[in-house]
């Protein structure tokens, strides 16, 4: 297995434990020189905070394994592609590599709808890698927005 599949994986593992809580299935895990440094799954339901994305939890982390906001020579390993606030933060911690599971056509903004990553007006840039296990990301997703429908219609409890 290579080393994205690897940490994919556990982003996936991560995600996981967000579908347990019915919270929507995304998971994070960022590495530095190959330890994870910080880990997150989506809390937005359960916080009720618009913040609380996996992403932004993953980063909180590492900066406080690190005991700083640079993350400089970190890269975020993610099953969905980041949104706008979570590029910013990306961005603003100075990572400095992204990969990502599945693409997101309604928010991703590294690469689908814009790249905030590779934005040369920025100060900083972030490499961006994404397909990385996709279609274990994407099902995922897919199959939770299904059964969650299918809940909302009385199909299932």
């Amino acid at each position: 297995m290579d080393r994205d599949t690897y940490y994919m994986q556990m982003a996936i593992e991560e995600a996981l434990k967000a579908k347990q809580k019915n919270e929507v299935p995304i998971g994070c895990v960022i590495v530095l020189h190959d330890t994870v440094i910080g880990r997150g799954h989506n809390l937005r339901e359960t916080e009720q905070n618009a913040t609380a994305h996996a992403e932004m939890i993953a980063i909180q982390q590492a900066c406080h394994t690190l005991k700083s906001w640079r993350l400089e020579d970190a890269e975020l390993f993610v099953t969905l592609e980041p949104c706008p606030m979570c590029a910013g933060a990306i961005l603003m911690s100075r990572i400095k590599r992204v990969v990502y599971g599945t693409g997101d056509p309604k928010g991703g903004c590294a690469g689908t709808l814009m790249n905030l990553l590779d934005d040369s007006r920025f100060n900083h840039q972030c490499e961006v890698t994404n397909g990385i296990l996709q279609n274990e990301c994407s099902k995922m997703l897919t199959t939770f927005f299904q059964e969650l429908r299918m809940k909302k219609k009385g199909f299932l409890s």
